[in-house]
């Protein structure tokens, strides 16, 4: 059983920054991808960022939503991913979640993810 649970969000004025953190447990060892994803009313869920990892390193995927503003980095300890975002925008609203792969998944499709959890809501006022 995986568990997936995000913190984090809230609600801030534009130009403020948000620390999103995605936290996994269980039988994660075939896992080596977790992705944020967000979603707007009647949108389809939007790429945001991914971090993959192997032994040797990590990769880091960034969406075009908040290029240059976001940040993402692994707490391998906690075995969780966070979001920096910076500089947030009213356009930034939405719910945001993260989604954990298995190996070999595409990190910017929301399709290829295999857990996901419940999403954590982040409003941006002007």
């Amino acid at each position: 059983q995986v568990q997936l649970v995000e913190s984090g969000g809230g609600l801030v004025q534009a130009g403020d920054s948000l620390r999103l953190s995605c936290a996994a447990s269980g039988r994660t060892f075939d896992c080596n991808v977790i992705g944020w994803f967000r979603q707007v009313p009647e949108k389809a869920r939007e790429f945001v960022g991914a971090l993959s990892w192997t032994a040797s390193g990590g990769n880091a995927y960034y969406g075009d939503s908040l290029l240059g503003r976001l940040t993402i980095s692994r707490d391998s300890g906690k075995n969780a991913v966070d979001l920096q975002m910076d500089s947030l925008k009213p356009e930034d609203t939405g719910v945001y979640y993260c989604a954990l792969g298995a190996y070999g998944s595409s990190p910017s499709d929301a399709s290829s993810y295999t857990y996901w959890g419940l999403g954590t809501p982040v409003t941006v006022s002007s």
